[in-house]
């Protein structure tokens, strides 16, 4: 039994089932990994959050779910966290753990410092139409980048819907060989 685990930090919305971090985790889960996924527990408070008590929160709110996380092991403990989870990030940094970080926030200067930190491998994934993304910084942040041309920050391009079902597909493809190239070498 292999001892590999991803742990899904949701975004604001929709929990650690969407679609995005789906996908994301059964990659994860296909090449052996437990997935331990994070709910936000008191959303209602999160509504009245600012912006900059995102970060505290959100560590908050993780190392509730999943306790064990602070005795990680880095080369077989995996983030997936999207929007609102990339504030996460803070724990990868502190702990050595890689990450998958799908529309960071790289507007708010918790996540930026937290990733600039970061010493283990890490995708960022973005849409150049997403207000949040910095293509320029996502570049200098980490050499593994998927960024798609025209994906809001739900990573929906204009079209018809199977345009952005087939983003869908490149990120789930990303992030199959971020796992296999980078982090867990088959």
């Amino acid at each position: 039994m292999s001892s590999r685990e991803a742990i899904i930090v949701p975004g604001g919305q929709f929990g650690p089932f969407a679609p995005l971090l789906m996908f994301c985790a059964d990659a994860a889960e296909r090449r052996d990994a437990t997935v331990t996924p994070v709910s936000w527990n008191d959303r209602d408070h999160l509504l009245t959050l600012r912006p900059e008590e995102f970060g505290p929160w959100v560590l908050d709110q993780v190392e509730r779910a999943v306790p064990s996380v602070r005795s990680a092991e880095p080369s077989n403990t995996l983030l997936i966290g999207k929007s609102l989870g990339t504030h996460a990030a803070t724990l990868t940094a502190e702990l050595g753990l890689p990450a998958i970080w799908l529309t960071p926030v790289l507007t708010s200067d918790w996540v930026v410092s937290a990733l600039r930190r970061s010493t283990a491998p890490f995708l960022l994934v973005g849409g150049t139409a997403d207000s949040l993304w910095n293509s320029a910084l996502a570049r200098e942040l980490t050499p593994y980048v998927l960024e798609v041309d025209d994906a809001d920050h739900g990573m929906y391009v204009p079209g018809p819907l199977a345009a952005s079902t087939a983003v869908l597909g490149q990120v789930a493809t990303a992030a199959e060989e971020f796992l296999d190239a980078v982090l867990w070498r088959t």
